[in-house]
């Protein structure tokens, strides 16, 4: 029985760090290239949940797009795979514009000043868009349509992995290697790796420092967007105010990983959905997030470069 239930909670660990991740890469991307916690991104989590949302019901309303559209799209496999890709692509570019504009408007006036205004600034935009979100979508939560055929499949006793959980883990194990790939293989990685290091230094040898932080400020929201997506998915419904939760433990995720470093990043998400998932089935759902910062805690304490981190001497 015990191993069962430990079995069972580390997929569903698993599961929940793998959304961790995607919203930790976020943090991490702007905190190496820019310095600051953009404390918005959460929100660009809860905005990729509804745009999935609603192209997802668009996409299977007999309405709109036809019943012969809509039976291809939903009880065939290739229409399947089609219908998410269609939905991962326009919540994933639509909240990635949404965060290039948020930049160009919020934070790219404020980079040459302390670092305290565009911290705040990200928490003015944080609670605008929630306030935009409760106001003119809804202030209730809505239903996420389900449309992928969820399957329980047995490991061992009683544990099972279902569809579902598989669906979402191999899709985030393949965005996370074309994302590393991406910045540790290509020549805009490379410059987003060049700006991450010294950003003056970066613009003299000829980056374009405003297209990397642009670039960063999209890559991320639209991982953040993904991540909402398979929230809704996992949990069933996507309300207004859903991406604070998520938010503060996927930056938890990227300080126990080690910010600003992308493969610490996704380790510390899945680190932490390991252990809030074993405090859940463990101890009780009540200590999951109470255990989850004391973990936080305890690398600050005792590493505080994080996991993959590394401690940086400032000399003076």
């Amino acid at each position: 029985m015990a191993l069962s239930t430990l079995i069972q909670q580390m997929v569903n660990g698993v599961t929940l760090g793998g959304m961790y991740a995607l919203i930790a890469l976020g943090y991490t991307l702007v905190y190496g290239i820019m310095l600051m916690i953009n404390f918005a991104h959460s929100e660009m989590f809860m905005a990729g949940a509804y745009v999935g949302l609603f192209t997802l019901t668009g996409l299977t309303n007999p309405k709109l797009v036809g019943s012969g559209a809509v039976a291809f799209l939903t009880k065939n496999g290739i229409g399947l795979v089609l219908l998410f890709t269609i939905v991962f692509l326009v919540a994933g570019i639509a909240v990635g514009l949404l965060g290039v504009v948020i930049e160009r408007t919020a934070y790219r006036p404020l980079r040459n000043a302390p670092r305290l205004a565009p911290l705040i600034s990200a928490i003015g935009v944080s609670i605008f868009l929630q306030n935009a979100v409760l106001l003119w979508v809804d202030s209730k939560a809505l239903p996420f349509p389900q449309v992928f055929p969820v399957i329980d499949l047995k490991i061992y006793g009683n544990a099972s992995i279902s569809t579902l959980q598989i669906f979402i883990l191999v899709s985030v194990v393949l965005i996370l290697i074309v994302l590393d790939t991406f910045v540790g293989k290509t020549r805009i990685g490379k410059a987003m790796r060049a700006t991450s290091q010294d950003r003056d230094a970066a613009g003299l040898m000829g980056v374009n420092i405003n297209t990397v932080i642009a670039l960063a400020f999209f890559i991320g929201p639209a991982l953040g967007a993904v991540a909402g997506i398979f929230n809704g998915m996992y949990y069933g419904t996507v309300n207004w105010n859903m991406g604070f939760l998520p938010g503060i433990k996927s930056f938890t995720a990227a300080v126990i990983g080690g910010i600003g470093n992308l493969r610490g990043a996704m380790l510390g998400g899945f680190v932490l959905g390991i252990i809030e998932s074993l405090a859940a089935g463990f101890l009780s759902t009540g200590y999951k997030d109470v255990v989850a910062f004391v973990i936080l805690i305890l690398v600050l304490i005792f590493r505080p470069g994080g996991l993959l981190g590394e401690s940086v001497v400032e000399k003076v």
